[in-house]
């Protein structure tokens, strides 16, 4: 699959996260839990340099509990403060302020040093869309202090939130990068509906996904479509055909309606329905990405 979506507003968001990095003491870096390594935007790297930064695995409630752990302990190993969070439910979210003190250490001794009285904590949070920033601030201030949703691309302005006077937090609006280099980071991405559905053809995305799920989740998706063993067998756009049937998908000739059938195979991965659900698990030194 060939995707790329790099709306104007994306390039907007880049220029204005450089400019307004020297006003935050740390980026706060929200990666989809289900992809780690997909969703982190690689210009973040170059754009933020060596300024403090906590990863945040977001959305760890529906993703596989064991994959995450394995993405931690890789992150951890490299040097990143990492913690793995639920926004709904705020599950995780203690660890934030060990991780803030974790990579702050160093300025706060400074700052101690000379005397400065400790201030609110600034922090810029950053991450491609539909990763659920807003959705974590929000969890972050205890208030709907932020715009949410389900769509990418819901947040299209930068802004300042107050917490409780300890942290004041930058908004910025989700940012991909101009091209994808690789195809699979791409597919992925769009799996979660970090790519807008309507410039996707969505039986081909749905028929990738079912592939994967077959052969790595196979009892979860036989679970969710009550299908039967040997349908697992079947290829991607078969098996398709079969999930359409069970789910009333049924038109005119007694055809298939793969299109809505693909919809309702993308709304339950993304609804958590079919499972906790990882896309991608940590590489080995061999394959690093």
């Amino acid at each position: 699959m060939n995707l790329q979506w790099f709306p104007g507003h994306m390039a907007k968001t880049r220029r204005m996260i450089s400019e307004h990095l020297k006003l935050v003491d740390v980026v706060v870096e929200l990666l989809d839990a289900r992809l780690p390594l997909s969703s982190r935007n690689p210009e973040i790297d170059r754009i933020v340099g060596n300024r403090p930064r906590i990863l945040v695995l977001n959305k760890a409630d529906i993703a596989d509990g064991a994959a995450t752990e394995a993405w931690q302990s890789y992150f951890t190993d490299r040097g990143y403060a990492t913690i793995a969070v639920d926004s709904q439910s705020g599950k995780g979210f203690s660890a934030l302020n060990e991780a803030i003190d974790k990579v702050m250490k160093e300025k706060f001794e400074r700052d101690k040093a000379k005397g400065i009285q400790r201030h609110s904590v600034k922090m810029m949070v950053v991450g491609i869309p539909n990763v659920g920033k807003s959705s974590f601030i929000n969890r972050l201030s205890g208030r709907g202090a932020t715009k949410t949703g389900d769509r990418p691309g819901v947040t299209t302005a930068k802004q300042w939130i107050r917490i409780a006077g300890k942290y004041e937090l930058l908004d910025t609006p989700g940012i991909l990068w101009p091209k994808f280099e690789n195809p699979e980071v791409a597919k992925r991405i769009a799996f979660t509906g970090g790519i807008k559905d309507e410039i996707i053809d969505i039986e081909e995305l749905a028929c990738e996904l079912l592939g994967y799920l077959k052969v790595q989740y196979p009892v979860l998706l036989m679970e969710r479509f009550r299908l039967e063993e040997s349908s697992i067998e079947e290829e991607p756009y078969d098996l398709l055909e079969t999930i359409g049937r069970k789910r009333g998908c049924v038109i005119s000739g007694g055809n298939i309606d793969t299109f809505r059938a693909s919809g309702l195979v993308l709304d339950d991965f993304r609804s958590a329905k079919i499972g906790k659900i990882s896309l991608e698990f940590p590489p080995t030194d061999k394959d690093e990405i």
